[in-house]
């Protein structure tokens, strides 16, 4: 069982907000863009997709967001509708839980094939993925 960890941000107005979640620093800046990714979430409602013909099976998908993703006995990894079904057409997307933002895109992020595309519902705008600006 994970343990969730807590992180106080502090604004330059002296405002201060406390950030349950996995954090990681990869480069200067990320936790900011994830933290503003996560609070536009309710507003766009992010649905994610993966390209399996990318997919190379590592898991690290599964590992950080069980109930968005999952593996299938071709041992690529696929979504999963809010009911839990399994999403096998190609391109499939699904809904983002808001609770689990900060996982798929992170899942996205480090995914060793580049196959996870974390996409605005409104517009299509990729946000995070091999697409993503």
């Amino acid at each position: 069982m994970q343990h969730p960890r807590h992180r106080v941000l502090i604004h330059s107005a002296g405002a201060r907000k406390v950030f349950v979640g996995r954090v990681r620093y990869r480069r200067p800046g990320s936790f900011r863009r994830r933290f503003e990714l996560s609070a536009q979430a309710p507003e766009d409602d992010l649905q994610v997709w993966v390209d399996q013909d990318l997919c190379t099976g590592d898991g690290l998908c599964v590992q950080y967001a069980p109930e968005v993703f999952e593996f299938d006995i071709d041992g690529l990894a696929y979504v999963k509708d809010p009911g839990g079904e399994l999403l096998q057409s190609p391109g499939a997307r699904t809904a983002v839980p808001g609770r689990l933002v900060l996982e798929v895109i992170d899942s996205a992020k480090e995914c060793p094939g580049d196959c996870i595309h974390v996409v605005r519902g409104s517009d299509g705008v990729e946000v995070a993925g091999p697409e993503a600006a």
